[in-house]
């Protein structure tokens, strides 16, 4: 039987070209790339439970307890995205890592979906990445207020992201999949200023 994952295509495939293409390099340097395939996973339980104490020891660390904050353990990421509610990124597989974090539940109140399918992930990185999003995301991302490992709901031009700085300069915008192609587009127009020399 045929390898059917040799057929799947990312959201953005036929950007990649342009990703490189239109890399900015310099003072003012900032490069975006698709980070596709990524594992994410839904999860809903009581942060007061057993079950929730589990799926932290399952992850190998434990979810993440107020707005923002993410909590990190060698391929997975859990994402605060409500009081009961977060989002883990992985570089594993979703299916399985959701198969595993609902075994974690042991019938427990709660939900473990696989949601793999649902956004795709887009790396901004470089000195000029900040004012790029601050172009068009109405989030506070001066580094007082938002550095590593910060992720928050918000909009990117009209449309509804997660933003998680994964490092100094780089950050992970995560659009549903519908709206990849306008968001993806939407950054590339706002990295163009930098290309030139800077006005005094």
């Amino acid at each position: 039987m045929a390898d059917l994952s040799t057929l799947r295509r990312s959201p953005l495939h036929a950007l990649h070209g342009r990703f490189s293409a239109e890399r900015v390099h310099g003072e003012r340097a900032v490069a975006l790339r698709e980070l596709p395939f990524l594992g994410m996973v839904s999860v809903r339980v009581d942060p007061d439970s057993p079950a929730c104490t589990r799926i932290g020891e399952r992850l190998g660390a434990a979810l993440p307890t107020s707005c923002g904050q993410v909590t990190s353990s060698g391929r997975h990421s859990a994402l605060w995205l409500g009081p009961d509610e977060w989002l883990v990124v992985s570089a594993a597989d979703g299916g399985v890592l959701a198969a595993e974090l609902d075994a974690a539940l042991a019938g427990d109140p709660g939900s473990v979906v696989d949601v793999s399918a649902n956004r795709t992930t887009l790396e901004l990185s470089g000195p000029a990445a900040r004012e790029t999003l601050e172009k068009g995301c109405p989030a506070d991302l001066d580094p007082r207020a938002f550095g590593p490992g910060t992720a928050v709901t918000t909009t990117l031009g009209p449309v509804p992201v997660l933003l998680w700085q994964t490092g100094p300069t780089t950050y992970r915008v995560l659009p549903r999949s519908s709206f990849a192609d306008y968001v993806a587009r939407w950054l590339l127009d706002a990295t163009t200023e930098f290309a030139g020399p800077r006005v005094p």
